[in-house]
């Protein structure tokens, strides 16, 4: 098979779902979706068509078509001025149909919607013949926030018109895609990370109950869907039962480092900063030390940070507005809470730090359902078999 991804080049998230398929001796290609200048370090085994990119990182088993500037620092740069340039876009678009008709790939698959699905879409416009098998694949918000404003919606309604399959990581967002038009083939529902080695996860996870645990991890994303400083607040109001306790945040946004900078002057409670970019296993390491982890954003897919935290038995404390009722029990095996309101987040908390019984409890749920549910090999499984399901649907419609 000929495969032509539409995607991120610098996301992690793109470089772990190309590990899953990179030994089926597919031909790979990854057009970005947006440039950026970057190639992800953990790319590997397909070729990247950019139209220049930073080197350093890159490993052998990438190849690449595009120009190469040594520095990363400037590769991003360049790239940043010029997609402001009037006219970018219809280089873009005109590249990826240029790229499409050499190539003739089998299927097209966009992972995520508003970059790569609104590319393919323009592409498709354009294209003259046959448009290969497209596939789009939603992450996060794409339909679930971006569907209900005004500027996005009537391109997902394209998108989901234009697509011959579906697939995404939760339930919630079948129902939209076909509320938004989709009527072609939905894909299997799973998640798009990858899932976990689970004999990893078990030499990661701190011994004894995970009531004896005395670290709670908080996302750090403060921005559009972000809300870190409502879980830092609540936090605060929650300083007479921490004691004893550390706080670490990863991913912070540079006003959550500085929040929790005075968080710690106020309550003498300390705070750590998870360094930008730490490995994987590190994170994981963490969430396995932790009582509780706490994630809030007023829109997600299934938070891979929740997943993380399942796994590794942290009690997790997760908005409502990810579909994370489709994993947890709510105040069974975690707590559902709105994003933006401290008080009920302040409840959960002061919950989970006094209910050992509960935490506990939930922590074999979890684990149970993450050796269900996010198993690595069966994960893998699953992404082959889409592709698979695709190709046989393409050589045999019915």
């Amino acid at each position: 098979m000929k495969l032509l991804l539409i995607a991120l080049s610098d996301s992690v998230h793109t470089a772990r779902w190309i590990s899953q398929i990179a030994d089926q001796g597919w031909e790979i290609h990854l057009f970005p979706s947006k440039d950026v200048g970057l190639i992800h370090p953990q790319m590997a085994d397909m070729t990247a068509h950019v139209p220049l990119y930073g080197k350093r990182g890159c490993k052998r088993s990438v190849k690449i078509s595009g120009l190469s500037i040594f520095n990363d620092f400037l590769a991003k740069g360049v790239s940043s001025a010029l997609s402001k340039l009037d006219g970018y876009r219809d280089f873009q678009v005109n590249r990826l149909l240029r790229v499409i008709r050499k190539l003739r790939p089998d299927v097209i698959h966009c992972l995520e919607i508003q970059h790569a699905g609104y590319l393919a879409l323009e592409a498709k416009k354009r294209y003259a013949g046959e448009f290969p098998t497209l596939v789009v694949t939603n992450w996060g918000s794409d339909i679930f926030l971006f569907g209900r404003l005004a500027e996005h919606e009537p391109r997902i309604r394209e998108v989901m018109a234009a697509s011959d399959y579906y697939s995404c990581e939760c339930r919630r967002d079948v129902c939209l895609a076909q509320a938004y038009g989709f009527n072609g083939t939905v894909l299997p529902v799973f998640p798009n990370t990858g899932g976990f080695d689970l004999g990893l996860v078990a030499r990661l996870r701190q011994p004894g109950p995970v009531s004896s645990r005395r670290l709670i991890m908080l996302k750090g994303y403060q921005h559009w869907a972000g809300r870190a400083l409502v879980g830092l607040r609540a936090l605060e109001r929650c300083a007479d039962r921490l004691d004893g306790y550390r706080i670490a945040i990863y991913g912070a946004a540079p006003e959550v480092v500085l929040a929790a900078e005075l968080f710690s002057r106020s309550t003498g409670i300390a705070t750590e900063i998870v360094a930008p970019n730490s490995p994987h296993e590190e994170i994981l390491r963490r969430h396995g030390q932790a009582r509780i982890s706490i994630g809030l954003s007023i829109s997600d897919g299934i938070s891979t940070s929740l997943l993380e935290a399942m796994a590794m038995g942290a009690f997790p404390i997760q908005s409502w507005t990810a579909c994370a009722d489709e994993w947890i029990d709510d105040q069974v095996s975690g707590i559902l809470v709105p994003p933006d309101d401290p008080d009920l987040v302040e409840q959960a908390i002061r919950r989970a730090l006094s209910d050992d019984a509960l935490v506990n409890s939930a922590a074999e749920r979890n684990y149970q359902l993450a050796e269900q549910k996010l198993d690595q090999s069966s994960l893998k499984k699953k992404a082959v078999e889409l592709y698979h399901a695709v190709l046989k649907e393409k050589i045999s419609p019915s």
